[in-house]
């Protein structure tokens, strides 16, 4: 969850690191830090806080240097302050080392190294590798990496200076993400592609076990066996001018507004015009072997998850198969029933969650083939998989996801009418009415977003309550489930949904006088048994904001304090637009309470440890 970067060349190193550093703000961090080469002596800025603390000290203690390493970290193993910041060093600082991961077992060597005198400054498990290049250095770096790696059970990403060897900067990943940047006589190293994208497109994905040695004459990389190896250079389609704001105050309502596009780049080429049937070339599972599908897993966690709740629906309701949608982390742990004629859809924004990753590799030790749904080329996830179904949402860099869940639902429906075809589990004429009203998503979703006034002001309404509730049943719960998370994500407000046919069970004893209640009423089958449970409430007196289609507004404005609608489409695919006023409630309410809302307070973007 942390950031890595780091830079060699022939430029003044700490404004490259600072400004690659900014560029990954978006992952979550609550400290930072430099370690450049000054005069082959390592000097380290480090401070708590956001980017501007450690400028403000880089200001007041200058650092000269052409090759160095930075960081900012989420606390995992202590508190965040000055000391538990990374870069870290060995007691002579000789050593400075980032991380990104975490190092399961951190005590056994800690308590080990302490038997041998070394002395440790803070409370993190990353602390324990410095000390470990320390003792097994032998006048290699390379070398000494390679023997500390050995000793450490886990997950990371790591980068190593040496003031003995200050013409490079070795690096290697086990589980957590790693790229290299390839520049003019210029390199760069980071956890993700867009810190250094405004100096180069070229880039090498570091694999697991890999160790990368970085001078400012070129890269050379190592296999587990410690064998050069040749890698592919991966060019970035997008640019820099993608990662910025673009006029909106926050990435977030960009985000928001970017959902257009994303959903028609995501459809290219997939459902051509004129077309009757998907075309998904990047899915080669066998005809027969989809025949003799007999389950569906779909894993996933956060929001990704909500997309495959979404999936459930559709894989059941089109293709007649048993769905089970789980959490990553639970999956992970609970020994599932799977085997050959099964098939594993993981869905990861960022194609580096750990728990997915890890629930992708056991599904594939099972003899479960794996469709991998996500939003960045080269990713873990997107390697590892046997299929990938790229969501061509561009870069998302505030923490809550918006594009990305629509994109990663879109291809829900994609590969639903893809198994529902070859399993002729549904006509070619439904098939092709559903491939059509897919097409006309985007305009819709466009017909919403110019609505956004009428979300902001209902905001308004809501920005100083404490407590809220979502309802809705089949697919609109589904959306709600998101609509919760996002409005817990930014503004911190406590947040549930629930199935509408659950209330009587329990949660109507939270029910009172003025509580908001946002309620999902946009299919038919069950719109009168959801206006039911929303009478239900309004008869406690709570004040309700109804989403629903067109054709219902003037019946459910009868009995709601609001109503918001969203044109008319099949209902299957009204998903796609039933989550977008939940999404800008969730932008203008937490706007209003004054959060933070592209970096809310202890959330990440992209999880790398469990």
């Amino acid at each position: 969850m942390c950031g890595i970067v780091g830079y060699t060349g022939s430029k003044p190193v700490a404004p490259i690191l600072l400004e690659c550093l900014s560029k990954l703000e978006y992952r979550g961090y609550d400290s930072a830090g430099i370690a450049v080469l000054e005069e082959k002596e390592i000097e380290v800025r480090k401070k708590v806080g956001r980017l501007s603390e450690l400028q403000k000290v880089i200001e007041e203690k200058p650092v000269c240097g052409f090759m160095g390493i930075g960081h900012t970290r989420w606390a995992t193993h202590g508190k965040p302050s000055d000391l538990n910041s990374h870069p870290h060093t060995d007691g002579k600082r000789d050593f400075a080392v980032v991380h990104n991961g975490i190092i399961e077992n951190y005590i056994a060597i800690k308590e080990w190294l302490q038997g041998q005198g070394y002395v440790f400054q803070s409370e993190t498990d990353t602390e324990v590798v410095p000390h470990l290049l320390r003792h097994y250095y032998k006048g290699d770096l390379k070398k000494a990496v390679q023997e500390v790696i050995t000793k450490l059970r886990g997950s990371y990403a790591l980068a190593v200076v040496y003031e003995g060897e200050p013409d490079k900067i070795v690096v290697a990943r086990q589980d957590s993400p790693l790229v290299i940047g390839l520049g003019e006589e210029e390199y760069f190293i980071a956890s993700d592609i867009p810190a250094f994208l405004n100096y180069t497109k070229k880039a090498l994905i570091m694999e697991d076990g890999e160790i990368g040695v970085i001078t400012k004459d070129g890269v050379t990389i190592y296999n587990s066996e410690n064998q050069k190896i040749e890698k592919e250079i991966m060019e970035v389609r997008w640019d820099a001018k993608a990662a910025e704001k673009g006029g909106y105050e926050h990435f977030m309502l960009k985000e928001i507004h970017e959902q257009p596009k994303a959903l028609r780049d995501t459809m290219i080429c997939r459902l051509a015009e004129g077309a009757s049937s998907v075309e998904l070339k990047e899915i080669t599972m066998a005809v027969e072997s989809i025949k003799k599908l007999n389950k569906v897993f779909i894993v996933a966690c956060g929001t990704a998850y909500h997309a495959g709740v979404v999936g459930k629906y559709l894989i059941e309701d089109l293709v007649r198969l048993p769905v089970e949608v789980d959490v990553a982390s639970e999956f992970r742990y609970r020994n599932p029933i799977m085997g050959e004629n099964d098939l594993m859809i993981v869905v990861s924004q960022s194609g580096e969650t750990a728990d997915t990753l890890a629930a992708l590799r056991e599904a594939k030790r099972r003899g479960t083939r794996v469709i991998a749904i996500t939003n960045v080329v080269g990713s873990s996830v997107s390697r590892e998989a046997d299929d990938v179904l790229y969501t061509w949402a561009g870069p998302e860099i505030a923490v809550a996801s918006t594009k990305a869940y629509l994109t990663q639902i879109l291809s829900m429906y994609m590969i639903a009418l893809r198994l529902a075809e070859v399993r002729n589990t549904l006509p070619a004429d439904k098939i092709a009415a559903i491939i059509d009203a897919l097409r006309t998503l985007p305009s819709q979703v466009e017909e919403v977003l110019d609505k956004e006034e009428e979300i902001r002001e209902i905001a308004k309404r809501f920005a100083n309550h404490e407590d809220l509730f979502f309802l809705g049943r089949g697919l609109d719960y589904a959306v709600a489930m998101e609509g919760s998370l996002k409005l817990k994500e930014i503004s911190y407000i406590h947040s549930e949904a629930y199935a509408a046919g659950e209330l009587k069970h329990g949660t109507l004893a939270l029910i009172e006088k003025d509580i908001p209640v946002i309620a999902l009423a946009t299919q038919k089958d069950v719109f009168e048994k959801t206006l039911s449970n929303i009478k239900e409430v309004k008869a406690r007196e709570a004040q309700v904001l109804a989403v629903v289609s067109e054709d219902d507004a003037e019946e459910m404005a009868k009995s709601v304090d609001a109503v918001f609608t969203i044109p008319n489409c099949l209902d299957i695919l009204k998903p796609v637009l039933s989550i977008l006023p939940l999404q800008l409630l969730s932008y203008y309410v937490a706007k209003e309470r004054g959060c933070d809302i592209d970096k809310p307070r202890n959330l990440a973007k992209s999880v790398t440890v469990e």
